[in-house]
């Protein structure tokens, strides 16, 4: 981490008072390339969070509103017969970003909704049986209004388990709301905004987090936990999310300055990486679903190997 980091965080601090830790998991899903969602009521400064990081890094952005009638050729795009020359050239759709802004995605219907899929797992889209790779640098930042409200389609455990983090923004406190009032709207700032961190940046740190080490001990402790999320809840925690939460773990270390992984980094990160995984289908809110994932965490011993 450098100076260019914590300037990004005081930046984001700035526009997002009150969110520190929403901050530090989103920057490290984008710098490992993957995908967040992020839950809560409308005008919690989801989308806001969304438009720092692609102002401060300079990446190309997208936004995708989804509504009830968004069909998947407006997010993947369409093959048009061009008539001159008696062929199909595709036009590629808004997924073809490097940050894109989901916004609202329980507003799709399920349909619309898996039209993200392949795009979230394997960084590719298949378009009338044509494969087309998207960019090296891609990950979606959704967001979704609280199960129940009107209009919306829940999203099936196949999509939830391709985010890396789910979380809210939650409520400023006193002091920061009135900070908030005082200062306005924050979006037209954002518009002047430059960017602090470039594409070299991003590439350095992602590595740095790829060789932060990890001991056989600490990885039969996230096995330890997945093979209890099996017999704890309905819907246990995959492989996948085994390999999620080793990979936020060390993205958390290297938050830390450290150059390997503590047990401390795993009940970190697994509130964000496993609550939406493990109990979705009971209709928590995201703070519920958390502390739950939080107590489950903390019931799972580390048994050091003598």
């Amino acid at each position: 981490m450098t100076n260019k980091s914590e300037l990004f965080f005081q930046e984001g601090e700035a526009f997002l008072p009150g969110n520190p830790l929403q901050l530090r998991l989103a920057f490290l899903a984008l710098l490992m390339n993957r995908n967040v969602l992020i839950e809560d009521v409308p005008g919690m400064g989801k989308t806001t969070l969304v438009k720092y990081f692609a102002k401060a890094t300079g990446l190309e952005f997208r936004r995708i509103q989804f509504t009830s009638d968004l069909m998947p050729s407006d997010i993947l795009g369409v093959s048009v017969f061009q008539k001159e020359s008696e062929t199909f050239v595709f036009r590629p759709g808004p997924i073809f970003g490097e940050l894109i802004l989901g916004d609202e995605l329980n507003r799709g219907t399920p349909k619309t909704q898996s039209a993200l899929l392949q795009a979230m797992e394997e960084k590719s889209v298949t378009v009338d049986g044509v494969n087309h790779a998207l960019p090296q640098r891609f990950c979606l930042f959704a967001t979704q209004n609280p199960r129940g409200q009107y209009g919306t389609y829940p999203l099936p455990e196949s999509q939830l388990d391709r985010f890396l983090f789910k979380f809210s923004m939650g409520h400023l406190s006193r002091d920061e709301e009135v900070e908030l009032l005082a200062t306005g709207q924050r979006l037209e700032k954002l518009d002047k905004m430059k960017a602090v961190l470039t594409r070299e940046d991003l590439e350095s740190w992602e590595k740095e987090i790829r060789e932060v080490k990890t001991t056989r001990v600490l990885l039969g402790y996230v096995s330890d936990i997945l093979q209890a999320s099996r017999k704890d809840t309905e819907y246990g925690l995959s492989p996948r999310a085994g390999l999620d939460l080793l990979d936020a773990a060390r993205g958390w270390a290297f938050l830390e300055k450290r150059d390997h992984v503590l047990p401390d980094d795993v009940q970190a990160v697994f509130p964000f990486v496993a609550a939406h995984r493990m109990y979705s289908y009971q209709s928590l809110t995201v703070e519920a679903e958390q502390a739950r994932a939080r107590d489950f965490v903390g019931s799972v011993p580390f048994v050091k190997v003598k």
